[in-house]
């Protein structure tokens, strides 16, 4: 569907009234406004939308005064650099969400000099080259959320993040992914970093350094899978006064091990729903706020005992392997073993035969001295 912002009419009327060189350059941006809008896409001014529309290429005859451009809902596996042909000056927001995309190639973005906003949440990728985006490039907004569903595949987009191209990127949206454990320097290159999300990304743990570089102001760890925080990670957050961080949704272990944490929660005011954390064990505590739970509670017995059942399992586990070998060896050198027994056996007959005739001649004084006299 075409839309035309300046009919020919209008043109010609405008024409007359005012000359000829009004009227080329009014026809020129009349052509570069309304026509080349794609098949399938919708052209509104500066705006082209190619959404739900069954698509496996980015349009190449796109409008070159393009600003916003969203193509999403369709099956693009791969964007490389062929998906944008012609240079768009203009563009400056690229919405390429929902398309189950794989693969983004090296320099795919070369033709988009102004681009400051990209989306590409709800793909599937798997590979994402760290050489993408051109070194000089302008981009501020970068979205992957849902868009990495298998952490093995993480390793490409830390490489992009540590390129040290996104030099001007400003807000990163890593929600929803499977990153499980950040890298100590996965935001080292990202210098003008302030507003990150991690929700939901099944993180185990915040290593320290990971947090360090980026100036941020705006943190999101909610729903993940943190059983606290380290003191060195309360001491990096110390340093950024001005960052807000939601830590809602984590499986709080309220143990010996969470009393800086704890101690740090009550006196800071960086965490905008720190009354919504809660214990989720030990069970004595579990469903507990945070902020009410006494530092005398804290205790590690729980943990002790866990570690004892569980090294006692292991010990029998041991030990039931060893009796197995053992029997296995056995079995192997049954015959040598009868063998073994049966000469034992024979030995100790003999022994006890020579015995049992020491105690017969011993108790008849008559065959002892019929033994004596033989000796002599």
């Amino acid at each position: 569907m075409r839309l035309l912002s300046t009919s020919c009419g209008e043109i010609r009327g405008r024409a007359h009234m005012s000359g000829v060189l009004p009227f080329l350059l009014l026809l020129l941006a009349a052509v570069l406004s309304c026509h080349g809008c794609p098949d399938k896409c919708l052209c509104v001014s500066q705006t082209v939308k190619c959404q739900n529309q069954d698509l496996d290429t980015i349009p190449h005859s796109l409008p070159v005064n393009t600003k916003f451009l969203f193509v999403t809902g369709n099956n693009i596996s791969r964007v490389g650099v062929d998906s944008f042909p012609i240079r768009l000056q203009m563009l400056t927001d690229l919405y390429l969400s929902g398309n189950e995309v794989e693969s983004v190639d090296a320099m795919v973005f070369d033709n988009l000099p102004n681009l400051v906003r990209l989306d590409l949440s709800n793909n599937i990728i798997q590979t994402f080259s760290e050489r993408a985006f051109p070194e000089d490039n302008k981009v501020q907004l970068l979205n992957l959320s849902r868009s990495f569903h298998n952490h093995s595949f993480m390793d490409s987009v830390l490489s992009v993040l540590q390129s040290g191209h996104l030099l001007q990127l400003t807000v990163l949206d890593l929600s929803n992914n499977d990153l499980v454990i950040l890298p100590d320097d996965i935001f080292s290159e990202l210098p003008n970093l302030v507003t990150l999300s991690l929700q939901n990304s099944s993180i185990l743990s915040v290593q320290n350094g990971t947090l360090r570089a980026p100036p941020l102001r705006d943190l999101d760890l909610r729903d993940n899978s943190l059983r606290d925080l380290p003191y060195a990670t309360l001491a990096e957050l110390g340093l950024k006064p001005a960052l807000l961080i939601r830590l809602a949704g984590n499986p709080w272990r309220c143990n010996c091990f969470l009393e800086d944490m704890l101690l740090w929660l009550k006196n800071t005011t960086q965490v905008v729903d720190a009354q919504n954390l809660t214990c989720a064990d030990p069970k004595a505590l579990r469903r507990q706020p945070l902020l009410q739970v006494e530092q005398s509670r804290l205790r590690c017995l729980g943990d002790m005992e866990g570690v004892l059942e569980t090294s006692y399992v292991f010990l029998g586990l041991v030990l039931a392997l060893i009796g197995i070998i053992f029997l296995l060896v056995l079995y192997l050198n049954r015959k040598g073993i009868k063998r073994w027994m049966y000469n034992i056996r024979d030995a100790c007959r003999d022994h006890m035969e020579g015995y049992h005739y020491r105690y017969e001649i011993n108790s008849d004084p008559r065959l002892a001295n019929l033994s004596i006299n033989s000796d002599v």
